[in-house]
């Protein structure tokens, strides 16, 4: 009988490099969370990220909380020391945030979710870990992401990237034509992309 609850811990999850130092440590994915997103990152170098720098484009509100280590917080040009145990709550989307390591192996939690409507998962959750893996299963990551959240032009493009990556060359430019068709600023992006480097929409 399979139990009604799950527990791991964060050295449990994936590691997944995005840049800056910043690895992603899927939770949402993991344990197939279906009403807010969570995730946690960590950076094992001092001045790697474990928020990368933005504004929360989709909206969300957001809560980090600093499980371990100790972080640097800069939010609309502020800096703020965030030892571990910190909560930083974020309740308008249009926040400029970052946060680097102050020590190795720090670690932050992230929740978010909208105030007024129900959550569904973002499309950078695939892409992230595809690029993290060989371009044919970069793919299949991929096609996942489009198999639950349907035919998002961003999942589409970076279909396209990842099947261009491997070969593909025929199906990427199918894939890219269709992401531009649901978003005409993707055309001017995939001018100047490398992964697309001879892949005509």
């Amino acid at each position: 009988m399979t139990k009604p609850y799950e527990v791991l811990s964060i050295d449990d999850l994936d590691r997944i490099p995005v840049a800056e130092g910043l690895e992603w440590r899927p939770i949402r994915r993991r344990l197939g969370i279906r009403s807010f997103g969570t995730n946690a990152y960590t950076s094992e170098r001092v001045g790697g990220w474990v928020v990368e720098e933005h504004v929360e484009g989709s909206g969300h509100e957001e809560l980090y909380v600093v499980v371990s280590g100790r972080a640097r917080f800069t939010l609309d040009g502020e800096e703020l020391d965030a030892p571990a145990g910190t909560i930083v709550f974020l309740p308008e989307h249009d926040v400029s945030r970052k946060a680097v390591s102050e020590e190795e192996g720090t670690t932050v939690l992230a929740l978010g979710g909208w105030p007024d409507k129900p959550f569904a998962p973002s499309a950078w959750e695939w892409y992230f870990e595809a690029y993290a893996h060989e371009p044919e299963r970069g793919v299949e990551i991929m096609r996942e992401g489009i198999a639950e959240l349907g035919e998002r032009p961003w999942l589409l493009y970076h279909l396209a990237c990842q099947e261009a990556l491997a070969g593909r060359r025929d199906d990427a430019r199918e894939h890219l034509r269709r992401a531009i068709e649901l978003d005409p600023a993707l055309a001017e992006r995939a001018r100047d992309d490398d992964d697309l480097e001879g892949v005509e929409p």
